[in-house]
């Protein structure tokens, strides 16, 4: 029999199983409070007229119909530096990861806690720590390829490892990679057609999610771009904050919306692998004479 206690969770034999419609409600509610306050206040901000009170859009539509030119082309050049980043580490992450992880999965499965602890060690270093770590290792990179701006997607990858690594080992656990690669390897495939013709499309929604997480990841970087004298995204808003806080803060709420625009592709990507997974029930079988 089951009964409520005093925290709104539904006990049976007392233990403690999942939280009432009333409480599921409230803790939705009070998330979404805390994401959407602060939000709402930026976009009242940027509606303000100023000392002479009352609210327009006269900031957003100066702000578009200049095209961005003049003292706001640098944040151009910084989304440019930012995406070309983004597509870096990407293929960065990808192209050491997806292999190492098949890897271990097929061939060293006793090394899967190990990798597991060396991808998500990453989440626990601060970034200003990982950046007085990776700074004797940039000035031997200025040295022998330069310091552009580039050179920041070798610690993206570290950054976003963690994020990534779930993403795909969320998918890899669903999909029988042992079995796929053996049936390929018995029909005469070579390790390469297995990885690409056989185990990367049935990976292909753990990769975009991690893809796309990596992307809203590096969109969103400050810290240790700042740190290491790079321009991105995030060191030109601060830049431009200083003489237009209105502007820095319509261009703030715009990569939100691309963050949260990725979030939702990720959702809807993990929604229809529910749905493609899930199996329809049997039917059982009749004789012509049997009856229902």
């Amino acid at each position: 029999m089951s009964r409520r206690d005093g925290r709104g969770l539904n006990t049976a034999g007392g233990v403690a199983h999942a939280p009432t419609r009333l409480m599921r409600t409230v803790i939705l509610v009070s998330v979404g409070l805390v994401f959407a306050i602060p939000i709402l206040a930026m976009v009242e901000f940027t509606l303000r007229r100023g000392l002479a009170g009352g609210y327009d859009l006269h900031r957003w539509t100066d702000l578009f119909q200049g095209g961005l030119t003049g003292a706001y082309r640098p944040v151009l050049a910084a989304l440019g530096n930012s995406l070309g980043l983004a597509v870096g580490t990407v293929a960065i992450v990808l192209v050491l990861l997806v292999p190492t992880m098949l890897l271990v999965h097929i061939r060293f499965p006793q090394l899967r806690r190990v990798l597991e602890i060396i991808c998500i060690l990453p989440i626990s270093i601060p970034a200003i720590v990982l950046v007085v770590g990776l700074a004797p290792v940039f000035s031997v990179v200025a040295r022998l390829a330069g310091s552009g701006v580039w050179t920041l997607a070798f610690a993206y990858g570290i950054t976003v490892l963690p994020f990534a690594y779930r993403a795909i080992q969320a998918n890899l656990d669903g999909v029988d990679v042992r079995t796929l690669s053996e049936a390929a390897r018995t029909l005469g495939a070579g390790w390469a057609s297995v990885l690409l013709r056989v185990l990367v499309p049935n990976l292909r929604r753990g990769i975009l999610a991690g893809s796309f997480i990596a992307v809203a990841v590096v969109l969103g970087e400050f810290t240790i771009a700042s740190l290491l004298s790079r321009v991105n995204l995030q060191t030109a808003l601060v830049v431009v904050g200083k003489n237009d806080p209105y502007s820095a803060v319509i261009l703030s709420l715009l990569a939100l919306l691309a963050a949260f625009v990725l979030l939702l592709a990720i959702g809807r990507l993990g929604s229809e692998r529910r749905r493609s997974t899930a199996a329809p029930a049997p039917t059982p079988l009749t004789r012509s004479g049997d009856t229902p």
